[in-house]
């Protein structure tokens, strides 16, 4: 059985500061069966759905029968602590994931760092009934004293974390993303979903016009990815059309299931 779709808003960030109900409404005529919302406390919103409030959102999200899968947060620690658990909560959320920047994988110190501060949220999370996974770039998957950064994190994470791993970086970082996927497995239940050239500060396409190998990713996923989620963070088209596209080559090849044929 194929995983359902979804969209990561970050996507349409830009059409979503214009009309955020005009948007979500077209992502669900489009056929998207669930949305990942952002969470940036730093937003002049307060919470990254612009034009709206959380709960505002949340009831278009039940109209338009849209499910929340997960969203992307800061980690539930410090004075975000409270700000991500109530974002969480009025979307009827469990899963939230976070990410770490560069400089915190330069060295296996830091990786091991980063790792114990993983883990510290995942205990906020769980007390919480919340479970945390991690985003990934291409940095996690470069190698730090003759070892991949990634299966140092395996290592020393709680085995509880999950990865949200994103195929179009481990691709750029010159890893296979197919056999990652393959090799993490169960742990690896959200997929995100893109396609360009693979190489930093290039625009990305719709899915199915890079030079991902979408199939073969889909294939390693088969049992394990419990949603496909499109992202695209910049494109060399009009964004709303690359959504559509993207939707109609996923959902129209069979790899993932939608709300329209």
């Amino acid at each position: 059985m194929t995983a359902p779709i979804a969209l990561q808003l970050y996507t349409v960030r830009e059409a979503l500061a214009r009309d955020f109900a005009g948007i979500m409404k077209q992502i669900a005529d489009i056929g998207y069966v669930g949305v990942e919302p952002v969470f940036h406390p730093s937003a002049s919103s307060g919470h990254g759905l612009p034009g709206t409030t959380i709960g505002e959102a949340a009831r278009l999200f039940k109209e338009l029968n849209l499910v929340v899968p997960s969203a992307h947060v800061p980690l539930p620690l410090g004075e975000d602590q409270n700000r991500v658990l109530d974002f969480m909560a009025a979307l009827g959320c469990k899963r939230l994931i976070s990410m770490k920047g560069p400089e915190s994988f330069e060295t296996m110190d830091l990786v091991k760092q980063t790792c114990d501060l993983f883990n510290e949220a995942h205990a906020v999370a769980a007390e919480n009934g919340l479970e945390l996974g991690i985003h990934n770039h291409w940095w996690e998957f470069l190698q730090i004293e003759g070892r991949y950064a990634y299966r140092v994190m395996l290592e020393h994470l709680d085995p509880a974390i999950f990865f949200q791993i994103d195929t179009y970086w481990v691709q750029t970082a010159g890893l296979d993303p197919a056999q990652v996927v393959r090799e993490l497995g169960p742990r690896a239940p959200l997929l995100h979903i893109k396609d360009g050239p693979a190489v930093k500060g290039e625009p990305q396409v719709a899915v199915g016009d890079g030079v991902l190998d979408v199939p073969r990713i889909i294939q390693a996923a088969e049992g394990t990815a419990e949603w496909l989620i499109v992202e695209l963070d910049h494109c060399a088209t009009d964004m709303m059309e690359a959504v559509e596209k993207s939707y109609q080559y996923l959902v129209g090849g069979g790899f993932a299931h939608g709300n329209k044929g």
